[in-house]
């Protein structure tokens, strides 16, 4: 997922959940999406080997 995507996903998400009770709340909730996405960017096919 391109950076761009990820933050208008980020945002959707938030939205979602419009009204948190504070802001660790918030915190956790972006940093679970952002762990997510780390897995899925480590786990993916890679398509070009740069290695000789």
């Amino acid at each position: 997922m391109e950076r761009l995507r990820l933050n208008k996903e980020l945002k959707r998400r938030t939205r979602v959940a419009t009204l948190f009770p504070n802001p660790d709340s918030c915190l956790r909730l972006v940093s679970a999406l952002l762990a997510e996405q780390d897995e899925e960017w480590m786990t993916a096919k890679i398509y070009l080997n740069m290695k000789p």
